[in-house]
């Protein structure tokens, strides 16, 4: 069983509108408990404010603690499921990457920080009084998403784009934004990280990649260092890992098919590059996690 992956019609919601929805999560919990009560994935950027609840939120096999003041941001394709200890509340919305960017030419989703790439971390603690503004925020947006005013539409992307940028000054204040704000190397990172996935079960060398960007090999690792301090043969050796770890937990698959659906040569030389990168075999793994 591959894991599912949740598009945002199969959500309830108050009052239609296409490719954006807003909820308070208790209520978002509820109406869609079904749904969510599993590992699955999304095909659309997800943002969620805890401001009350405890427990844990794993995100492709990442657990972070969940209590008042967390912010998590998901991009389309990460896997992930909730924990509750205590009742939950906040706020949580979701869009498609077209709805916001059909709005904002100039700018792009993966300028923010939280969606700049998979290897910035997907959690956020606000200080008490920034959870208390940005709270307020969230209750304006999602009660204009209750109504069905004029220009609502517009006003919503305003209003999450606001978020955004509350967010990104809070997420970035111990960051160098001068790394951020290279936009070509931002733009080529976030087209490998895309490539790789796209390619990463038939191809795991950098050449095939900077081949791919139109740029020599050398040039591209000089990227991939500056951007997140990693060598393009990390980045893409992290991404079989973690596709290793998805199949192995979320499919009913043998371990010797998942090598095969992975294009390793065979199980055995799976095995070691997998217990060279995570310290435990495949096998291991999975009875660890269950």
């Amino acid at each position: 069983m591959i894991t599912p992956v949740l598009h945002i019609n199969q959500f309830k919601e108050s009052v239609h509108l296409n490719d954006v929805y807003i909820n308070s999560f208790s209520n978002h919990i509820q109406l869609n408990k079904n749904l969510i009560n599993k590992p699955h994935s999304h095909n659309f950027y997800l943002c969620v404010l805890f401001t009350e609840g405890s427990g844990t939120h794993e995100i492709d096999f990442n657990s972070y603690r969940i209590n008042p003041g967390k912010v998590f941001f998901l991009k389309p394709g990460q896997t992930h499921f909730w924990k509750f200890e205590t009742p939950p509340e906040g706020f949580i919305f979701f869009h498609s990457k077209e709805f916001y960017e059909l709005k904002f030419l100039e700018h792009k989703l993966h300028a923010f920080p939280f969606y700049y790439s998979y290897q910035n971390p997907p959690v956020l603690e606000l200080p008490p009084e920034k959870l208390q503004e940005l709270s307020m925020k969230f209750q304006e947006v999602y009660n204009e998403y209750l109504q069905n005013n004029l220009l609502r539409e517009l006003k919503l992307v305003n209003s999450l784009n606001n978020i955004y940028i509350e967010l990104t000054r809070v997420y970035t204040i111990d960051i160098n934004v001068e790394k951020l704000n290279s936009s070509n190397y931002s733009n080529t990172l976030e087209t490998l990280e895309n490539l790789i996935n796209t390619h990463v079960y038939k191809e795991k060398l950098p050449k095939f990649y900077a081949d791919k960007l139109n740029i020599t090999t050398k040039h591209l690792n000089r990227i991939v260092k500056k951007t997140i301090n990693k060598t393009t043969g990390q980045l893409i050796s992290e991404r079989i890992i973690l596709e290793a770890k998805r199949l192995i937990v979320h499919s009913h698959e043998s371990l010797g098919a998942i090598a095969h659906t992975l294009e390793f040569s065979d199980y055995s030389y799976f095995s070691k590059f997998f217990k060279s990168k995570t310290g435990m075999t495949p096998l291991d793994f999975r009875k660890k996690y269950f």
